[in-house]
């Protein structure tokens, strides 16, 4: 591991030609802690090329093979790679000292079986998960400060975790959640599809993966364990014809009586208000304007509203007549959701203020 200080990172991003790679080096590079950013490629590309928004940057691409090569000089590293990929390679630096974050989903899962029931393959260091810390940092702060190997959330996890823990760890009744979500096609990756092409997906929506989302498992798992009892996840996704976000929209049964001026106080005591308590989950505290049927879009966020920040938001509401509560939560699914989370874990893994590099609000 290298010996520098604090102020004087070297970081390593296997996997920089994807939509998180670029992002974290788009975030690292404001980041003032940060003095060297080390991303691989598997071919040879320029670095400015694939990332454009990065021109003059001064980075460049070298091999995952250098990189390892290398791994005495680092401090960091995070994994922006397939499934699969990680769980092969992360013992190497692990080895050396170095602190690793996997955006994957390699170590997600504490039982290598429940990974193989989610994902299919049979895990390759099934001792490594034992030790994994789940990177949810608003839920496991403490853990992650000790931990030298962080399992960053799926984007669509850590957006319905934060949206819900309140709830399930408080009123909620019955043990099915249904979550509706739409992302943005940077979730699908950059290896080209026909059906997520621009002439394909603008002004249409496109659902996937309602047999089962990978997601589904790695929720029941994480939010099963906040709320201490058994938790189904209806979990239904969807491509919108936009680049960046996650809207999600998830429904909870209540106690009959409950109104949405107690779930507002129920997740302010939760999170804070506004930047008071956890800095990037904002509860809309709005109060309603007009009676029924009027349509107060104020009340919910939008993913315009976090578009390119680390922020969550959040609005709440209740169906009274049926008991439903109804949470929309809004992240951008490649800061929150990826780059931002995973260096927001790497702040405290190291002992800096979690919210350093990531304080700008959204576009």
């Amino acid at each position: 591991m290298s010996t520098q200080k604090n102020h004087d990172l070297t970081v390593g991003v296997i996997g920089g030609t994807g939509y998180a790679g670029g992002e974290l080096c788009r975030l690292l590079l404001g980041h003032p802690q940060v003095a060297r950013i080390l991303p691989t490629s598997r071919e040879e590309k320029n670095f400015e090329e694939i990332h454009p928004n990065l021109l003059g940057s001064g980075l460049s691409f070298l091999s995952a093979d250098r990189l390892a090569q290398q791994a005495d000089e680092l401090d960091v590293v995070f994994f922006s790679t397939p499934t699969g990929e990680a769980m092969r390679t992360a013992r190497h630096y692990l080895d050396r000292g170095v602190r690793v974050i996997d955006l994957s989903a390699d170590f997600r899962f504490a039982d290598p079986a429940a990974y193989e029931r989610a994902h299919g393959p049979r895990h390759e260091s099934p001792d490594l998960l034992k030790e994994a810390v789940y990177g949810v940092t608003e839920l496991y702060r403490e853990s992650i400060a000790q931990s030298r190997l962080v399992a960053n959330p799926g984007c669509y996890a850590i957006t319905a975790i934060l949206g819900l823990t309140p709830l399930l760890q408080g009123p909620a009744t019955g043990r099915r959640v249904s979550v509706h979500a739409v992302n943005g096609t940077t979730g699908a990756g950059v290896t080209p599809k026909r059906a997520l092409m621009h002439a394909e997906v603008a002004g249409s929506m496109l659902a996937y993966s309602l047999g089962g989302h990978r997601h589904g498992p790695e929720l029941e798992e994480v939010l099963g364990g906040l709320a201490r009892r058994p938790v189904e996840i209806d979990l239904n996704t969807t491509h919108g014809d936009f680049a960046r976000g996650i809207h999600l929209q998830a429904n909870v049964d209540v106690p009959e009586g409950t109104t949405r001026d107690d779930l507002i106080a129920l997740y302010q005591q939760h999170y804070g208000a506004g930047a008071d308590g956890e800095y990037f989950v904002r509860v809309n505290a709005r109060a309603a304007q007009g009676g029924l049927n009027v349509k107060d879009y104020s009340l919910y966020p939008s993913i315009a509203a976090v578009n390119g920040s680390n922020f969550c938001h959040l609005g709440l509401d209740v169906d009274t007549e049926r008991h439903i509560a109804k949470v929309v939560a809004v992240t951008d699914n490649l800061v929150k959701g990826a780059a931002g989370s995973a260096i927001q874990n790497m702040n405290v893994m190291l002992g800096i203020d979690e919210t350093t590099g990531l304080r700008h609000y959204a576009l």
